[in-house]
């Protein structure tokens, strides 16, 4: 005896999947003749160690700072006995962000948290992803310029971890002035719990999203105070083209 059991396979008419939305992502590609480090940094190489030709498969070796290209500070990475990466929830790094555009910036200039920054303060809530869009991605690749980039008051850290704040990313190497000596914004934000993304990129691409929301998770290494991640964004905006359909 045969027995029939009718199987209902979702059409894109009954889904209740949600609709399909462009990324953009936000994370350089490591390439180690096309990179960005601090004198002071590992140097990033990638080479060959097993090929096709050779062991019918192909595995490179890759050897790299945690800080390299587009990543995320622990706590650990100035505060001793602070999280490490592999601590940290991961849906810390996952939610709505409140994309900051500061274009106007020059090199070495402070983003201040009563000019630049206050005017958003209706918006930074727990939860929020903070991201200040300066530009200076652009400079990738050419260190003279990438490491003149803007930096941010310490006044700023203090303030948004008040609000509840707990990531904070930028399209530059460090929220602090690079070579200049001292690591406050690092030292107070990672000290009150935070975590920073640095080297981002293509912030500009979210300039007229309505609801930007971005993951930035990175690699899960045990121990460690930093770890590549790549970041990617997209609207959840609803607009009134997907609201008709």
């Amino acid at each position: 005896m045969l027995t029939f059991r009718h199987i209902c396979i979702p059409t894109q008419a009954n889904s209740t999947m949600p609709p399909k939305r462009e990324l953009v992502d936000l994370s350089h590609s490591l390439d180690p003749n096309h990179i960005s480090l601090w004198r002071t940094m590992p140097r990033f190489t990638c080479h060959p160690f097993t090929t096709i030709a050779k062991d019918t498969f192909s595995i490179h070796t890759i050897s790299m700072g945690t800080h390299t290209g587009t990543h995320v500070d622990a706590p650990s990475h100035f505060i001793d006995g602070g999280k490490s990466i592999d601590q940290i929830p991961l849906d810390t790094f996952h939610g709505p962000a409140l994309v900051i555009h500061l274009p106007s910036k020059q090199a070495s200039e402070c983003i201040s948290w009563e000019k630049d920054l206050r005017p958003y303060v209706d918006r930074m809530h727990p939860g929020v992803i903070v991201l200040l869009h300066t530009g200076w991605s652009q400079y990738w690749t050419k260190d003279l310029e990438y490491f003149a980039h803007p930096y941010v008051e310490p006044q700023a850290a203090k303030e948004m971890l008040k609000l509840g704040v707990q990531v904070v990313g930028l399209d530059t190497p460090n929220p602090d002035q690079t070579g200049v000596g001292g690591h406050p914004f690092h030292e107070v934000f990672l000290g009150g719990g935070g975590v920073i993304v640095e080297n981002l990129t293509n912030l500009d691409k979210l300039r007229n999203f309505i609801e930007p929301t971005v993951n930035l998770a990175p690699i899960s290494i045990v121990g460690t105070d930093g770890a590549p991640v790549r970041g990617v964004a997209w609207d959840a905006g609803k607009r009134s083209d997907e609201a008709a359909s």
